[in-house]
């Protein structure tokens, strides 16, 4: 199945789909019906889910529960979700500027206080591919990449002064090489694993982006993108219908969890 998912993340790639068809229809597969606020999906196919009362519920692929951590409240708002591998799951609690770094078993195994290393304006953050946190400094413009301590290791210069105008990431993704930034006003910064800026790419007023596979997979109000390092252009494919009403989607290789008011629904891309 993940063969096939790639195939198809190959076929919006060609010109002839992006402007004669639409995304391949998600096929219902199964769901769990009850109020949540968030979700997010790892490369194992587990799902993440984030209730009304506060509890984040860890479930696999079938959607059977495998775990729960329940201090998401004491810890503030939890904004962010990002995975550095199988058994690291990295939540960010912008509100206190803590993040929390739970094993496979939702037991969690490292805090880092931002504030404690006077790092008050912090938006996003991700696990980097060695297993530290890449953030990004607002009051300093810089991108940061920190121990499990929460001291930093490395940081660019002041971006600043290499766009000559200020940036404000949402979101941070580490894959295939690459750190991305990405700031909904201004668009997605490329950059290297060491700092090195690589490419601007002009894609605005996306609600979401997300890896999968070599991927970048952005997500509008009514549109799909698709961007891939190496490729000139970005694809662009209209929003499936069944996708249009949710209040977050969460894409992985097999398929995509979509969030609804009263349930979350995982679609496949074949029986």
């Amino acid at each position: 199945m993940h063969k096939y998912f790639i195939s198809i993340l190959s076929t919006i790639l060609s010109f002839s789909f992006i402007y004669a068809q639409q995304f391949p229809t998600p096929l219902f597969h199964h769901e769990i019906v009850g109020d949540y606020r968030y979700i997010k999906g790892d490369e194992l196919g587990n799902l993440f889910a984030l209730t009304a009362g506060g509890q984040l519920k860890k479930f696999n692929s079938n959607f059977d529960s495998i775990g729960v951590f329940n201090d998401v409240k004491r810890l503030g708002i939890l904004n962010h979700i990002a995975f550095g591998n199988a058994l690291r799951t990295v939540l960010y609690f912008k509100q206190y500027r803590n993040i929390v770094i739970l094993d496979r078993l939702m037991q969690v195994v490292n805090k880092i206080d931002l504030k404690k290393h006077s790092l008050f304006q912090v938006e996003a953050v991700t696990p980097s591919y060695d297993n530290k946190i890449w953030i990004f400094d607002e009051q300093e413009s810089k991108l940061k990449k920190l121990s499990d301590d929460g001291s930093v290791l490395f940081e660019t210069s002041d971006l600043r002064i290499v766009f000559s105008e200020a940036i404000s990431p949402s979101i941070l993704i580490d894959n295939n090489g690459f750190v991305y930034l990405y700031d909904p006003q201004k668009g997605l910064y490329i950059f290297d694993y060491y700092g090195g800026f690589k490419k601007k790419i002009p894609l605005l007023d996306l609600k979401d982006i997300q890896p999968v596979g070599k991927n970048i997979i952005g997500i509008g109000q009514d549109k799909i993108v698709v961007f891939t390092p190496g490729n000139v252009n970005n694809s662009e494919v209209k929003m499936p219908i069944e996708f249009l009403k949710a209040k977050q989607l969460s894409f992985m290789t097999e398929g995509c969890i979509a969030l609804y008011d009263d349930r979350i629904v995982y679609y496949t891309w074949t029986k």
